[in-house]
C-alpha cells in the first residue's frame, strides 16, 4: 500500500481581538505573512490584520487508505484550535478544506514528464 499525501487547509477569522491580542499578531506578522505560506506537518499559520481579520493555518499530512483523509482533517481542525485557544486569541467560523494529493490532477509540465 502507498502512503497518500493530505493538505489540508482551516480558516476562521478572529473574533473581537483585544488591543493586547491584535498587538501581539502585528509583531509576529512579519513571521505569519502570506508571501512565505507553507504546508508543514505542525501547520503553517497566515494572516494580515490590516486587510482583515481572517486567518488560515496550512497542514501537511499523510496516511494508507483514502478514508485517513477525515482523520487527518480532525487532527488538523484540532490542531489549529488549540494553538489559538493556548494563545488566548478569540475566533469563529473554523472550517477547513482537504486534499489528497494522489487525486489531484496532473499540470501540463507533469504530465509532459511522464511521456
Amino acid at each position: 500500500m502507498s502512503t497518500r499525501t493530505f493538505r489540508i487547509t482551516v480558516r476562521g477569522v478572529f473574533d473581537n481581538l483585544s488591543a493586547d491580542h491584535r498587538t501581539a499578531l502585528l509583531a509576529d506578522a512579519a513571521d505569519h505573512d502570506v508571501l512565505h505560506a507553507a504546508f508543514t506537518p505542525e501547520g503553517h499559520l497566515t494572516y494580515d490584520l490590516a486587510a482583515r481579520p481572517a486567518f488560515t493555518f496550512r497542514f501537511l499530512d499523510s496516511g494508507e487508505a483514502e478514508e485517513d483523509i477525515l482523520l487527518a482533517t480532525a487532527r488538523a481542525e484540532s490542531a489549529a484550535s488549540a494553538w489559538l485557544t493556548e494563545r488566548g486569541y478569540p475566533y469563529k467560523s473554523l472550517r477547513s478544506h482537504s486534499e489528497d494529493l494522489s487525486q489531484a490532477p496532473l499540470g501540463k509540465r507533469r504530465r509532459r514528464q511522464l511521456r
